[in-house]
């Protein structure tokens, strides 16, 4: 680990000081840019889609809860699927604590992903969450909000992800999407984050950020993914062992 200067309590007291201003100057960008995504041009959508739910099947309306805000996850587990995607867990780690707040503040949080319900319930139990995971199995809404991909997408290089064309070789991939549902009962899709914009909803980014060593992503691909297991995997091999399994 690289070592610091060490200073005298006046010189710390100073360079700290000096440091808020940046800080400051972060905070108030957040904010501004905050204002311009609420400002942001909706879409109204012309598609009633169902999902496969644990009360049974409910269209999207219904997912609002009777609020009249929606945010889903997309979390990536495709139909058949036995890979476990620990960049979504690690977001989904997140998911309750916030829920608990969200659902007084007029906002419900819901979690979708691809493969049927029967095959999301036993890891939605084995992981220990409570939010609500619904299937889009049988629907065309994952593909409609760009986070799923056809074979011929893929092929042809059409699959749009994050407003680009990127080379993919993934049919599934993670993102936020959000929803207001007005009093006429219309739904309207009013933004959308893909890619690394999901990282703004891990907290525990929050605390590595201030934390001295940081996010000390030194392994191999120098991300999340070297170090990052789920949760109930850590166990008790050491952080060397994480990076490099």
């Amino acid at each position: 680990m690289h070592r610091n200067k060490v200073v005298s309590r006046e010189d710390w007291f100073q360079a700290h000081k000096g440091h808020l201003a940046r800080e400051k100057e972060l905070t108030r960008l957040r904010e501004r840019v905050a204002a311009e995504r609420r400002e942001l041009p909706w879409l109204k959508l012309r598609k009633d889609y169902v999902f496969e739910t644990e009360q049974g099947p409910k269209k999207l309306a219904e997912l609002f809860a009777n609020r009249s805000q929606l945010i889903v996850y997309h979390f990536v587990f495709a139909p058949g699927s036995t890979h476990h995607c620990e960049s979504c867990a690690f977001v989904a780690d997140h998911i309750d604590g916030a829920n608990r707040h969200l659902r007084h503040h007029d906002v419900s949080l819901v979690t979708i992903s691809r493969a049927p319900l029967a095959e999301l319930l036993p890891y939605k139990q084995r992981m220990g969450w409570t939010f609500d995971w619904v299937s889009s199995y049988a629907s065309d809404f994952n593909f409609d909000m760009q986070v799923s991909f056809t074979d011929k997408q893929i092929a042809s290089g059409e699959a749009v992800y994050n407003f680009e064309t990127p080379v993919l070789t993934s049919k599934d991939l993670p993102g936020t999407t959000v929803f207001y549902k007005g009093e006429t009962g219309d739904i309207f899709l009013t933004f959308m984050s893909r890619a690394r914009g999901s990282e703004q909803f891990i907290g525990a980014y929050q605390y590595l950020d201030i934390a001295p060593k940081g996010r000390d992503e030194t392994g191999p691909y120098g991300t999340f993914m070297d170090w990052v297991r789920l949760h109930d995997e850590y166990g008790n091999r050491s952080q060397q062992d994480d990076i490099y399994p």
